[in-house]
This record gives C-alpha cells, structure tokens and sequence, in this order.
C-alpha cells in the first residue's frame, strides 16, 4: 500500500487492576512508555493513545505507520513491550471519524 496508513496496537496488561498495582520496577516502565509515546506524538506519528478503566486495563495506540513492518518496529520498540511486561496486539485501522 502506498502512503501511510493507521495503524492500531492494544497493550495488554499483565493482570487484572494492574494500573493500581504496578510496582515500583512497572511504573518506572510505563514512565518509559509514556515517554516514548510522547516523542511519537511530537514527531506526527502517534494520534491518540489512552488505557482503559476497571478492573481491566488495556492500553490502546492509535498511530500513522507506511506498512506493517514499520508499525510492528513501532510497536515492538515501545518500552511496555520491548520490556515484556505487556503483550502488544497490533492490527491496521482506518480512522473514519475524527473530532
């Protein structure tokens, strides 16, 4: 495909409440991660990113990628991943409405 699509990858979380369990190893991890996702929103790449709330806590990015292997090493490289902690879920997306 030519251009640059959307790309979407899920952080899944390591346990269930895990953002009001986190160590204190784990929340020097996500530091990292919200770093890196800040960096990507600096440079254009990332659109939105956000986890979720409850019990379960599934962290979304929403993020412009050429192609899959490009949005793999973007998602790959992500400390939350790159760590092992989280297990990352990438799938490509269309962003068909936006605010």
């Amino acid at each position: 495909m030519i251009g640059v699509m959307e790309w979407i990858y899920f952080i899944h979380a390591p346990r269930e409440s895990f953002a009001d369990t986190m160590t204190d190893d784990e929340k020097q991890t996500f530091a990292a991660h919200f770093a890196y996702l800040q960096r990507l929103l600096a440079d254009g790449t990332l659109i939105l990113a956000g986890p979720t709330l409850g019990k379960l806590n599934t962290g979304i990015c929403v993020f412009t990628a050429p192609d899959q292997a490009a949005a793999e090493k973007i998602m790959n490289e992500d400390p939350a991943i790159a760590s092992g902690l989280t297990r990352g879920e990438l799938r490509p997306m269309r962003v068909a409405l936006k605010r």
